[in-house]
């Protein structure tokens, strides 16, 4: 089996256990970095060890476009091809259905894009995906599915949860001729509506996929439908199969998943809002461009053992933003990337410590 359970929570839904994968063994919770086109913007690899990254995200619909299946195959994969020697998680393009929607065009059997580069068309089938992900030997990869968008109706929620269906099937049955080692996720999808949610957990569950992804939150709905849905639903998912909540990675929302069952997490949020100026601390996000910080002398989080945090002022670091230094941008994605991996971390000891 691909996931151990090593400890459920006397507290809560919690868990902790360990995922083995081709490239090395992540253990859970996890939070996943995401580098959509083969980097974590404004991080290194080796500044993403130091902070004890396990796994980092890849992005099917970017890749595929550019630079392209060919080239990556020709390095042996993407860990080559980015030397980068952990696991590769990949998604599948489905979240660019969401949130490339003026551009691509579904049909039963797959997804027509036009490309947002050149405008060429690119047909995403569900074969085509799982072949486009081995290619890359990812680690775990993802069946091509509908984010749909909210607010949607219960109908047009259903429709493409069948459509949904249909292609995670077809993914599946596909997967399992190849006898691959890398692992397949399913994704449930249902919008916020309780019965569709229902729905398909209980056809997904039935596949036995590796383990099984919550899509299709975090676009938009308030976040107490969000998390509505994400405790209704890990209550139906296999326990003995990982859960991963795709997209999700403020500290709130992670602290509250994890409470709920969830096991793995990813989310652009430390690097883009630390783009933007935006930090984390214990005592909440700042915008760093606030006047109050222009003369303080602190770290950013007095309890972070981040690299950032243990050399740099936040007066120095308001600077740069200021200034428009890339060094900014650089020292608060590694600041906001070690809070979230590092507090994940510190649930899991708390779970593990649990008398």
């Amino acid at each position: 089996m691909s996931f151990e359970l090593i400890k459920k929570s006397t507290k809560s839904k919690a868990r902790v256990g360990i995922i083995h994968t081709p490239h090395g063994d992540i253990n859970t919770p996890v939070f996943m970095p995401v580098g959509t086109q083969g980097s974590v913007k404004a991080m290194t690899w080796p500044m993403l060890n130091d902070i004890g990254t396990q796994i980092i995200l890849g992005n099917t619909y970017h890749l595929a476009l550019r630079p392209g299946i060919g080239l990556i195959k020709q390095f042996g994969g993407l860990h080559q091809f980015i030397n980068w020697p952990k696991p590769i998680l990949t998604d599948s393009g489905g979240y660019q259905v969401f949130s490339l929607s003026k551009i691509r065009k579904i049909t039963a059997e797959g997804v027509m894009f036009k490309s947002h580069i050149d405008g060429a068309s690119h047909f995403f089938t569900p074969e085509k995906v799982i072949d486009l992900q081995l290619g890359f030997n990812s680690d775990i990869m993802m069946p091509l599915d509908i984010c749909t968008a909210y607010p949607s109706s219960e109908a047009k929620t259903l429709a493409d949860l069948e459509i949904t269906t249909k292609w995670e099937l077809e993914a599946k049955m596909y997967w399992e001729s190849l006898n691959v080692p890398n692992l397949l996720f399913g994704i449930v999808q249902g919008g916020v509506y309780k019965n569709l949610r229902e729905k398909h957990v209980h056809e997904l569950a039935d596949l036995n996929f590796s383990g099984y992804a919550l899509g299709g939150l975090s676009v938009n709905e308030p976040l107490e439908l969000m998390e509505e849905m994400i405790s209704f639903t890990t209550d139906l998912l296999p326990e003995n199969k990982p859960r991963y909540l795709m997209g999700v990675g403020l500290p709130e929302n992670l602290r509250y998943s994890i409470n709920e069952g969830i096991d793995m997490f990813d989310c652009v949020v430390p690097t883009r809002l630390a783009r933007h100026g935006h930090f984390f601390s214990d005592e909440g996000k700042f915008n760093l461009l606030n006047q109050r910080f222009t003369e303080d002398k602190t770290p950013l989080d007095h309890n972070c053992t981040c690299y950032t945090c243990q050399n740099f002022s936040r007066a120095y670091l308001k600077h740069l933003m200021k200034s428009k230094e890339i060094t900014g941008a650089i020292l608060l994605s590694i600041h906001n990337t070690h809070y979230l991996v590092n507090l994940v971390e510190k649930i899991r000891f708390d779970i593990l410590n649990e008398s």
